[in-house]
C-alpha cells in the first residue's frame, strides 16, 4: 500500500486544480513561447509538435505533483524528446528549447502561486517551499533529458546531412555538367544568387559539436549582417567547414563589417562575391587559397621581430587582402626567389629585418605618408623615417628600388602572409 508523504499531500490538491485548467496553461504556454522565442515560431507541423510537447509535460508534471515520485524516475515524455529531436534537425538553437522550459517552469509558479493565494495564510508558506523545490526537480531531469536526446540527434543529423550535402557540393564544384534543381532542393540553397564562400576552422582545441555550434553561429550572425537570401554550411571534416551566404538580389552592402562575432573562435577565408553557379565556385576557390596562406602564416607563427600578434584571435581574412599572393603561393619556392630578387638584403630573416619590411609595407600601404604611418604603428615619424632609411639602403638598388614599387611591395605583402616560408 503507497502511503502519501506530507509533501505529496499538500500539492495533490493543488496539482488537481491546475489540471483542470490545463487546456488554458497549454494554450498561454504555446502562444507565449512562439511570441517569446521566434526560433520556435516556425510551419504548422512544428507548432503542432510544440503543443504536443506542451501538453504531456504539463500531464506529466501533475502527475510528478501527485504521486510523490522519486525525481530520479522522472522519465521526459516522448512528445518533449521527439519535439527536441525536430530542434535539432531544424538547426534551431538548444539554447530556445531550454529556455522555452524556463518560461514554463515560470508560468507553472505563477498560475500555482495564483491558486495559493485562495488558501489560509498558515498553509502557503509550506506549499510555496514544496511547490519550487519539487518544481525545480522536475524541470531539472526534463531539460537534462531532452537536451541529451537533442545533442544525440543533433550529431547524427550534422553527420547524415553533412555527407549528403558533401555530396552534392563536390559535384558542384567539379566543374562538370549538374543538375541544378535537384541540388538547389537538396541543398536548400539557390544557385542563382551572388555568393560569398567562407572556409572556417577553430583557433585552438574544439570538439566536432562545439564546432558546428560555432559555425551556425556565423551563418545566423551573417543573415541578420547583410539580410541573406540563404547559408548553406557544409563540414570539411572535423576540424573545418564551409559556408556560402547568398546576398540580396544586387547587394553587396555590409561585406566589409563582416568580422568575427563577439566570442566566435574560428579562423575565417573569405572569397570575393560571385554570381550563379560559377561565383559559386569561384568564391569557394577563393576561399581555400585564402585558407592555405592563412594557415601557412599561423604554422610560422608570428614571425620573429615583426609586431607581437596572437594568432589565437580569429584571423579574418578576404582573398582581396591577400589576391596577389593566392596567385603565386602555389609555387612557395618561386615566390622565395621573387622576394630575394625584389628585397635583396631585406629578405634575410632576424628581427630587424622583419620590423624593417613591416615598417617599408605600412608606409607603401599608406602612399607614402610618414604621419599616417607613424600612426598606423604608434611610432614617432621620426622613428618611421629612421626605419624606412635603414629598409631601403638594403633593397638591390637602395631608395632606387622604389621609384617603381611594384615588385617591392607585392614581395612584401608576400612576407607579410608567408613569412618564413619565402624568406632568405
Amino acid at each position: 500500500m503507497h502511503i502519501m508523504s506530507t509533501e505529496q499531500i499538500l500539492l495533490a490538491p493543488i496539482a488537481n486544480r491546475l489540471l483542470e485548467e490545463r487546456e488554458r496553461l497549454i494554450a498561454r504556454l504555446v502562444r507565449t513561447a512562439r511570441a517569446e522565442i521566434s526560433a520556435l515560431d516556425h510551419d504548422t507541423a512544428s507548432r503542432s509538435l510544440l503543443e504536443a510537447s506542451v501538453t504531456e509535460n504539463i500531464v506529466a508534471a501533475m502527475n510528478f505533483l501527485q504521486q510523490g515520485i522519486d525525481a530520479q524516475y522522472v522519465d521526459a515524455p516522448t512528445a518533449a524528446l521527439a519535439y527536441a529531436r525536430s530542434l535539432a534537425q531544424r538547426d534551431v538553437p538548444l539554447s530556445a528549447l531550454i529556455r522555452a522550459y524556463r518560461i514554463g517552469h515560470s508560468m507553472f509558479l505563477d498560475e500555482a502561486f495564483t491558486v495559493l493565494d485562495e488558501l489560509p495564510a498558515e498553509e502557503r508558506f509550506p506549499l510555496s517551499v514544496a511547490l519550487v523545490r519539487r518544481g525545480g526537480q522536475f524541470i531539472d531531469q526534463v531539460c537534462e533529458q531532452v537536451g541529451r536526446a537533442y545533442e544525440i540527434e543533433r550529431d547524427r543529423w550534422v553527420a547524415t546531412q553533412g555527407g549528403v550535402r558533401q555530396q552534392w557540393v563536390n559535384e558542384l564544384l567539379g566543374g562538370g555538367p549538374v543538375d541544378r534543381a535537384a541540388a538547389e532542393h537538396a541543398l536548400r540553397y539557390p544557385l542563382d544568387a551572388v555568393h560569398v564562400a567562407c572556409t572556417l576552422w577553430p583557433t585552438g582545441p574544439m570538439t566536432s559539436f562545439e564546432l558546428v555550434a560555432a559555425v551556425e553561429e556565423v551563418r545566423a550572425y551573417a543573415a541578420d549582417l547583410l539580410k541573406t537570401r540563404a547559408g548553406l554550411v557544409v563540414p570539411t571534416d572535423e576540424r573545418e567547414s564551409r559556408l556560402w551566404i547568398a546576398l540580396p538580389a544586387g547587394s553587396t552592402h555590409g561585406l566589409e563589417a563582416f568580422a568575427p562575432p563577439e566570442g566566435v573562435s574560428l579562423h575565417a577565408a573569405i572569397g570575393r562575391p560571385g554570381t550563379d553557379l560559377a561565383g559559386f565556385r569561384a568564391s569557394a576557390r577563393q576561399a581555400s587559397r585564402v585558407k592555405e596562406i592563412v594557415a601557412t602564416r599561423l604554422g610560422q607563427g608570428v614571425e620573429k621581430g615583426a609586431a607581437s600578434r596572437s594568432f589565437t584571435e580569429p584571423q579574418w581574412v578576404r582573398y582581396d587582402e591577400v589576391a596577389p599572393v593566392a596567385l603565386m603561393a602555389g609555387d612557395v619556392e618561386s615566390v622565395r626567389d621573387f622576394v630575394a630578387a625584389a628585397l635583396g638584403d631585406l629578405a634575410g630573416a632576424g628581427t630587424r629585418n622583419a620590423m624593417l619590411r613591416e615598417t617599408l609595407r605600412v608606409f607603401l600601404t599608406h602612399h607614402r605618408s610618414y604621419a599616417a604611418t607613424a600612426e598606423a604603428m604608434n611610432l614617432h615619424r621620426n622613428s618611421i623615417q629612421y626605419r624606412l632609411q635603414q629598409a631601403s639602403a638594403l633593397l638591390p638598388e637602395a631608395a632606387k628600388s622604389l621609384e617603381d614599387d611594384y615588385n617591392v611591395r607585392t614581395a612584401l605583402l608576400a612576407t607579410h602572409w608567408l613569412g618564413g616560408a619565402v624568406l632568405t
